[in-house]
Order: C-alpha cells, then structure tokens, then sequence
C-alpha cells in the first residue's frame, strides 16, 4: 500500500511537470506496465484529480483542470512552509495577493492540527515584515500564470512592452523562465525579431493572444539564470560599467548591496568583487562610495580619475566652508592675551 501510494505522488509530480505524458513514457519513469499506469491514473481520477487521456499513437496523458480543487498532501514542514509563505506573499510586489492570502491562510489554519497551528500562531504573532523601500510596481497574479503556463508548454508569447524611457514596442518571444528579483518578476525570453536573448520586466509586458505556436526550447543563455538576470539589470543596462575590489568579505557585503545593484564574487577570505553599472563615471563614484566600504578600483581606469576629481572638488568645498566659518573661541569668558584655567588670575 505504501509502495503505491508513492507510486501515485510520483505519478502525479510527472504529470504536473509536463503537459504531455505517453503511456510508455510514464511506465518507463516509473518502472511499471502501461497496465499499472492506466490503473494509478484511474486512482488519482477517484481522488479528485482530472487526468485526461487521448488516444492513438500521438495520445498520451495530460493534467487538466477540475470543478473544484483537489486534495492536496502536505508533511508537517511543508504545511508550516506554506503558512509562512502566505504569511510574507503581501510584500513581493504581486497585485492583490496580500487579502487572498490572508484567506488561504485562514482556511489552512483551520485544518492544521493543534501541533502546527500552534508553530503557525507563533510566526504570526512573534513576525514583523520589514519592506526595503517603496514597493515596486505591481504585477497580476494572472499574467504570472499565463506567462509560466507558456514557459511550461513551450508556446510562443506575443506582447507589448513599454521600454524604460516609455516606448512601446510589440514582441514575438519564446518564453524561457520567470525570474523574481527583489520585488520586481523578469521574463528571460528568445526574441524571435532581434535574433537574441532578452529580459523584460513583468509588469511592462501586456499580452497580445493569441499564443503560440509550440516550439523546441533553446539552450538558456546561462546555467544560473538568476545572475543572468542579475547582471542585465546591474550592469549591462548601463552605459557605464566598472570592477571594483570591496576589502571586505562577501557576506558581509551581500548583506548590503542586492543582485540588482551589481555582481558580488569572492576574493580571497576578507574580499570581493563588485561587478556594477551607472548612468554615468560620475554617478559610479557615488554609487561605490554609497556601499561604505573601502575599495580598490580595477577598471575602468577612467573611474579613478573621476573618484580624484569628486576629491578635489569635496577638498575645494571644505576649504571654502573652513574660511568662512566664524572663528571658534576657547571658553566664553576668554579673550585674547588672557589665560584661562587653574592658575589664571593666581
């Protein structure tokens, strides 16, 4: 009974990883028969899991939508890890999803047993969110959905999208991967039009259905999709760009500059290396400087010489506040030629 039970849940990780499924396919997976296949499909139909099946040699499985939600099977530290993620979903920057969660929270509360309602209790109570400025634009939560229902099934996206400097433009892509940065969703995407990868901020994309049609995924532009992103909208989105050595070491500067503020790597035990960019070498040095560490310049060259003109400028401007500063007087009482202290008047 166990062994089939573990069968079922693998079986219907399977189906809710890809949209199409053969009967071979699945048996192979799983080590069974097409026969025992066709039976845990009919198991998880009785469960409330609306599996559709299409016959002939181009048929196979597909995971469809139900009337009503099915049961969903939880261990103690996922029901906890859900918990908490609806308890924190109201501060990702995703439209609306801060009341729906407070009631998905309640209702998974209402099932929990005593043991984990009291660690769901706790968090709630004992938790403050703490925003790290203002929140960023929102996004539907519907579209996220579309545009993972596209990356999943391999469909072609058609959209406009509003540039940084608000221009619109319409765009054929082939939908990769979401990646959330901080508060703001990308969509790394094949653009079919300029022949290259690309990566588009969410909340800047209205779709333009119809989709499709299906097409063969790509080799991704890079293994770690996440510094993928982290270095478009850090570095190369700028028009300049610099390497600085941070003489600290990298957790400690992790812990104050963010993936989409530049590209931290270490560098022995006690440094690292900030990878960045700027609108300009003038607002590099502001941007480094803002880190508070000290640093050592590797390139640009031109950025050290930017860095000793702010000096000599800063140098100038203390100069000028130094003269014309009113003279400060040693006691209140003192005037020149007098001596102050123990032994004055003695």
């Amino acid at each position: 009974m166990l062994e089939t039970s573990a069968r079922l849940l693998r079986l219907l990780s399977l189906l809710q990883a890809h949209r199409d499924w053969s009967g071979a396919d699945l048996a192979d997976r799983l080590g069974v028969t097409p026969r025992t296949v066709r039976r845990d499909v009919d198991r998880l139909r009785e469960l409330g899991y609306p599996v559709n099946a299409s016959p002939g040699t181009g048929g196979g499985y597909q995971l469809g939508a139900g009337a009503e939600l099915p049961p969903l099977l939880l261990d103690d530290d996922e029901a906890v890890a859900v918990a908490v993620g609806l308890r924190t979903a109201a501060g990702q920057g995703i439209e609306g999803i801060g009341e729906t969660s407070v009631r998905a929270l309640a209702k998974l509360e209402q099932v929990l047993p005593s043991r984990l309602r009291r660690r769901v209790g706790a968090l709630n109570a004992f938790t403050v969110p703490m925003l790290r400025g203002p929140q960023a634009s929102a996004v539907d939560p519907a579209l996220l959905t579309e545009l993972a229902n596209l990356c999943r099934d391999a469909e072609r996206l058609r959209f406009a999208y509003s540039d940084h400097d608000g221009t619109a433009t319409r765009r054929t892509v082939e939908p990769h991967r979401l990646v959330c940065s901080e508060r703001r969703w990308y969509l790394v995407a094949w653009d079919l039009d300029r022949d290259d990868w690309r990566t588009f901020r969410v909340d800047r994309i209205t779709p333009r259905p119809p989709h499709g049609p299906r097409f063969t995924p790509r080799t991704p532009p890079a293994e770690d999709l996440a510094a993928y992103v982290s270095r478009g909208v850090s570095t190369r989105a700028y028009a300049s760009h610099a390497v600085v050595r941070l003489l600290v070491p990298l957790e400690e500067a992790a812990e104050r500059i963010s993936p989409s503020a530049g590209q931290l790597e270490a560098d022995g035990p006690d440094a690292c290396v900030l990878r960045t960019g700027a609108a300009s070498l003038d607002v590099m040095v502001i941007h480094v400087m803002m880190t508070g560490f000290e640093f050592e310049v590797l390139e640009p060259a031109e950025l050290t010489e930017a860095i000793r003109t702010a000096r000599d400028r800063l140098a100038r401007s203390l100069a000028r506040a130094a003269a014309s500063a009113p003279p400060v007087r040693d006691g209140a009482d003192r005037t020149p030629g007098t001596r102050s202290g123990p032994s004055a008047g003695c």
